[in-house]
């Protein structure tokens, strides 16, 4: 384990982990049980992905802004795991996808819940030359997480099992979630007392208001996991391997992620921020013209992930850098609700294309939309603060 690590990063990376091995024996099939169990479109499928992503914006401030005026933070922590454990295996029950939508909604009220509270805990049991490295690591098995969960999605349909068992199983990693957390996570540090000097956006560093623009910009230029499935299965792959092939994704994810954090901490968080975003443009284009070659299929869906994972703790750890003390977990919670807020549109726009325009054109507003999020992120981190 490596030495920079404190309990509370390893508790939390090791939830993290068990949480993603439920959630991801779920995802890889939710939009084939959408579209062949449900009949679903494509359409859908965005709302769907975009509600789940949009819902809990507004909670991750709310949880955040609670966790620095003092609420317990290992409470919020606790309640949002809980709850999304409590109700994500119930989507084996639905009978319409108005029954898929409602639970995704409620899966990320608890998202919303915990996110905030949880990467502020991280960040303050952190040194700030390790920050980086910290959120690597907890991605890192985030995605480890996810490894394991289509897994033993795939182990299960080849032991006859059908999508609706399948998600109904997920309940057992779930449960393993809330005991972790009720008896291995210390609680977090004390709070400063209220009141709490409020957010102001033109109190904010100059980079952190820069990585929040761009941020949003990226959730609006959002490609849903989800649809990158589709965009497999259309080209040919077997449902049978769309378990194995997100398995594989978030593999590339856990290898990817902790060295990103590392060469934030040594290269600085803006470069890293420019190369990996840069590098998921170059994927976005090669995804819009790519043809039913199978063994392309499996490289350009595991090369876009890396790109996904490459900027992942540079961005927590950016947070974690310039929000005043006090503050952070509200940030975190700002950074996340921006992004969500504009999750919903992002993926009705990418839903909508996709059906009515087609695949390719979707792929190529998404990369346009990214570019000018790169874009955005370099001219607004160079402006001298107000």
């Amino acid at each position: 384990m490596p030495t920079f690590l404190s309990r509370t990063v390893v508790i939390l990376s090791l939830v993290s982990f068990i949480n993603d091995a439920a959630s991801e024996m779920i995802s890889p099939l939710l939009p084939i049980f959408l579209t062949a169990t449900l009949g679903a479109g494509p359409a859908v499928v965005g709302l769907v992905e975009g509600v789940a992503e949009a819902t809990a914006s507004l909670l991750k401030l709310v949880s955040g802004r609670l966790a620095d005026r003092g609420w317990n933070a290992k409470g919020l922590v606790l309640g949002g795991y809980s709850l999304s454990n409590g109700l994500r295996p119930l989507i084996g029950l639905a009978l319409g996808w108005g029954w898929v939508l409602a639970l995704r909604f409620a899966d990320r009220i608890g998202k919303g819940l915990r996110t905030a509270p949880r990467d502020a805990m991280i960040a303050a049991s952190t040194r700030d030359d390790m920050r980086g490295r910290a959120f690597g690591f907890h991605r890192a098995l985030d995605h480890a997480g996810a490894v394991l969960g289509p897994l033993l999605a795939f182990a299960l349909l080849q032991s006859g099992a059908d999508l609706r068992q399948v998600f109904l199983y997920s309940l057992a990693p779930g449960v393993l979630v809330v005991l972790l957390l009720l008896f291995g996570l210390p609680p977090a540090p004390a709070a400063l007392p209220p009141p709490v000097a409020p957010l102001r956006w033109r109190g904010l560093d100059v980079r952190l208001r820069a990585l929040v623009v761009a941020a949003g910009g990226l959730a609006l230029a959002t490609t849903p996991e989800a649809f990158l499935v589709l965009w497999a299965q259309d080209r040919g792959l077997a449902v049978v391997w769309i378990p194995l092939l997100w398995a594989a994704a978030h593999g590339v994810k856990t290898l990817v992620a902790l060295p990103g954090g590392y060469w934030s901490d040594r290269y600085g968080r803006l470069p890293v921020l420019v190369c990996g975003w840069g590098l998921r443009v170059l994927m976005l284009i090669l995804l819009a013209f790519t043809g039913t070659d199978v063994g392309l299929i499996w490289i350009l869906f595991l090369a876009y992930a890396g790109s996904l994972a490459l900027t992942e703790g540079a961005e927590r750890a950016l947070i974690g850098d310039y929000a005043a003390p006090g503050q952070k977990a509200t940030a975190f919670g700002l950074y996340h609700m921006i992004s969500g807020v504009l999750a919903l549109p992002g993926a009705l726009l990418f839903g909508g294309l996709w059906q009515w325009a087609g695949q390719t054109t979707a792929f190529l507003v998404a990369a346009v939309l990214t570019v000018a999020a790169v874009l955005a992120l370099l001219l607004l981190a160079k402006r001298p603060a107000a």
